[in-house]
């Protein structure tokens, strides 16, 4: 009997016990777990806020060198980064060869020359009428001078044969006048029957000169060939004088005040470059981006401050980064902008507390894209947690990542 309960009360204890650890197991296994998280350490100190967008370098001063007139360029010597000085002969052009007619046009000069030709002996014809003419009025004058000597004839046949030899003469020199011309008509009409190639090289040239003294930035027409009047033969400028021209936002541009610096990088291995805003032109304009939206930008042009040895490397055309400094403070609280969160329509971080996240609700005031300007809701020393995901819970048990201390 004593034994019977002995056994009953062994097996409830057994039992009771293996309850109680069954349910202590289960609290274990289904209780919260913290959650594993990277912070950031809220500072005080300085802090820049400034637009950042692709720009491009340009000389100043660019010298297109345009044909003057019309005609074939001889082969320019002058390389692109060749410098050239003041009034040096950079370029020669000479007269053009003749153009090629086609048949039916070269039957028509020809008739054209013929016609001509007839002129000629025509007006030959007309000359040798001219001076017979002026030959027998003179002989007439001489007679009714000598009739009027013998007061045969009178005053007024007199004066009629002295005209007659006036006409007479004018006549004659119209008619050689007229040879003259038929002459010329019919060398421009045997011009239009010149072969291309058929004539010599021509000794007249026209030499084209450097308007300023620099670089060659660019040679259009290296090789031989015919050019029209104000075609673009060569780009010339001074790398020394380089200017930067960064196409910003409107947006962006209305925050830019002239003098601000700027830090120009990108371009090269080579340290950055200071620069220092010139020109916001007042005038935008559309542009369409890459992904084919409509935007409206406006020119800022930037003067690198820096020796030009700096920069010596940089030329006319190259793509470089320009940070344009909007604003800037030396002490101000700052947080890491992947702290940031919108709740409710206000920003917002986790502060770490005692091993829990806290929701805490902060004002910017200024922010750079990695560091945000505080003004109230937290103070320096404290941490937040950096990307809080959807584990992220007000109150919830939070665990430091090791990396994270060691990189703060």
């Amino acid at each position: 009997m004593m034994i019977n309960r002995f056994n009953i009360k062994f097996r409830t204890l057994f039992w009771a016990a293996a309850s109680l650890a069954l349910v202590a197991l289960l609290v274990f296994a289904f209780r919260p777990r913290p959650v594993l998280v990277d912070v950031g350490q809220i500072d005080r100190g300085p802090l820049t806020v400034a637009v950042r967008d692709e720009a491009r370098t340009r000389i100043r001063d660019i010298y297109v060198v345009s044909a003057p007139v019309s005609g074939r360029l001889l082969r320019i010597g002058n390389r692109a980064g060749e410098r050239v000085e003041a009034g040096a002969v950079i370029a020669i052009i000479q007269p053009g060869p003749p153009v090629l007619v086609d048949e039916r046009s070269r039957q028509e000069i020809q008739a054209a020359v013929r016609s001509a030709a007839a002129a000629v002996e025509l007006a030959h014809a007309e000359l040798e009428r001219a001076e017979a003419q002026l030959a027998h009025a003179r002989i007439e004058a001489q007679r009714t001078e000598t009739l009027f000597a013998a007061d045969v004839a009178s005053r007024s046949a007199l004066d009629r044969a002295r005209l007659d030899v006036r006409t007479a003469v004018a006549a004659v020199d119209n008619a050689r006048a007229a040879i003259g011309v038929r002459q010329a008509n019919l060398e421009a009409a045997r011009v239009g029957l010149i072969e291309p190639g058929a004539t010599g090289a021509s000794r007249r040239s026209v030499t084209i000169r450097a308007p300023a003294a620099g670089r060659v930035l660019r040679v259009l027409q290296e090789s031989e060939s015919a050019v029209l009047q104000g075609a673009p033969v060569m780009e010339i400028g001074d790398p020394r004088e380089i200017e930067v021209v960064a196409e910003l936002l409107s947006s962006d541009a209305a925050r830019i005040a002239v003098g601000a610096p700027v830090v120009i990088d990108a371009w090269g291995d080579g340290a950055p470059v200071r620069g220092r805003v010139r020109l916001v032109e007042p005038y935008g304009f559309l542009k369409v981006s890459a992904l084919g939206v409509e935007e409206q930008r406006v020119k800022v042009i930037i003067d690198p401050v820096d020796p030009p040895a700096a920069w010596a490397a940089v030329g006319h055309g190259y793509r470089v980064e320009a940070a344009i400094t909007v604003w800037r403070a030396e002490a101000v609280v700052r947080t890491p902008v992947a702290a940031l969160f919108r709740d409710r329509g206000h920003w917002a971080v986790f502060k770490v507390e005692g091993g829990r996240a806290r929701l805490q609700r902060v004002e910017l005031a200024q922010s750079n894209g990695e560091m945000a300007d505080v003004r109230a809701g937290l103070r320096p020393g404290e941490q937040v947690i950096l990307h809080p995901g959807q584990s992220v819970v007000d109150g919830g048990r939070v665990r430091i990542r090791p990396s994270s201390l060691n990189r703060n």
